[in-house]
C-alpha cells in the first residue's frame, strides 16, 4: 500500500510540473518546476527500485539528475524571458 502511494504522489508531480509547463505557469528555468521533476523522480525510483524494474530505475534516476543542474544554476522564479523558450 506504502508503495502505490509514494508511486502515485511521485507521479502526481512529475505531471504537475509537465502540466505546469505546458500551460505556461512555470518556466522550464523555475525552481519549483525542476524541484516537482527531482521529487517525482526520487519517489519514482525509490518504488522501482523495490519492485527491481531495471529499466524505470534508469529511467528515473536519469530524471533525477537531468533535473538538478537547473536547480543548481541557481535561475531566479517568474516568467520565462522570450529567449528562455
Amino acid at each position: 500500500m506504502l508503495v502505490q502511494i509514494v508511486s502515485v504522489l511521485g507521479a502526481a508531480l512529475i505531471l504537475g510540473a509537465y502540466v505546469a509547463l505546458q500551460m505556461a505557469w512555470l518556466p522550464r528555468t523555475a525552481r519549483m518546476y525542476n524541484l516537482m521533476n527531482l521529487l517525482g523522480a526520487c519517489l519514482l525510483l525509490f518504488v522501482a527500485v523495490a519492485d527491481r524494474r531495471i529499466g524505470f530505475v534508469v529511467l528515473e534516476l536519469v530524471w533525477a539528475l537531468v533535473s538538478i543542474p537547473p536547480l543548481l544554476r541557481g535561475r531566479p522564479d517568474g516568467p520565462a524571458s522570450p529567449s528562455a523558450a
